[in-house]
């Protein structure tokens, strides 16, 4: 018997249903081939963790997919601190018209997420070495955010690499509504007009996910 890290790893129960096809339509190519570089590479590589392989497609590519009802289908992406490449990855495959840039600051990322491009034929996907700070030459339509940080913090982030009427996606989880009130003068001082919480679903049986849409341009949140 095992435990901790050296546990063994449980089949993914969503693996094979036929409802994913169906949900990612066109994208399920990319998305599924992408399932399983993960689940080859992903713990080897540091990018998820040995418990994650059992539950990639509800804890990480269907609440990767949440972000896209909330994006432009058209235009330009920032995914800040895109790591294993969620959720850019699945962004950039469900949004083939929209230019989806993953910046992220660690090298031995950026270069798993080079061979996932290359390998899903991602033409409208760009990797990007780099933090938000370090991106200023950037003014895109959305930017999409998942697990890195407090809502004050990603106003501050974010807003900066945002064109006029832009909207920042975060998925956020079971206290996404009291980071927004506690990130209210974070949101006035990034000029942040308008803050939503939308809780998305994906496929029946599938929890969904909290996306906060922050839009930017204008007075700010009042």
């Amino acid at each position: 018997m095992t435990s901790g890290d050296d546990a063994v790893v449980e089949r993914d129960p969503l693996t094979g249903d036929e409802r994913l096809p169906q949900f990612f339509g066109d994208a399920w190519a990319a998305v599924s081939r992408f399932h399983e570089l993960l689940t080859q590479q992903g713990v080897l590589r540091g990018l998820i963790g040995p418990r994650e392989v059992g539950r990639l497609w509800e804890r990480h590519l269907l609440n990767s997919a949440a972000a896209v009802p909330h994006l432009p289908s058209a235009g330009t992406i920032v995914d800040l601190g895109s790591g294993a490449g969620l959720p850019g990855v699945v962004v950039a495959a469900m949004r083939p018209g929209s230019h989806v840039v993953l910046l992220e600051p660690m090298e031995r990322r950026t270069d798993w997420l080079l061979e996932v491009v290359a390998e899903l034929g991602l033409s409208n996907a760009e990797v990007r070495r780099g933090r938000a700070q370090e991106a200023l030459d950037l003014q895109v339509d959305a930017v999409t955010i998942r697990a890195v940080a407090a809502l004050d913090k990603l106003y501050a982030w974010a807003t900066p690499l945002l064109a006029p009427g832009g909207r920042l996606v975060a998925l956020k989880g079971e206290r996404a509504q009291e980071e927004i009130a506690a990130a209210r003068r974070a949101a006035q001082r990034a000029k942040v007009t308008a803050v939503e919480l939308h809780v998305t679903g994906t496929i029946d049986g599938v929890e969904p996910t909290r996306v906060v849409v922050a839009q930017t341009g204008g007075r700010g949140v009042r």
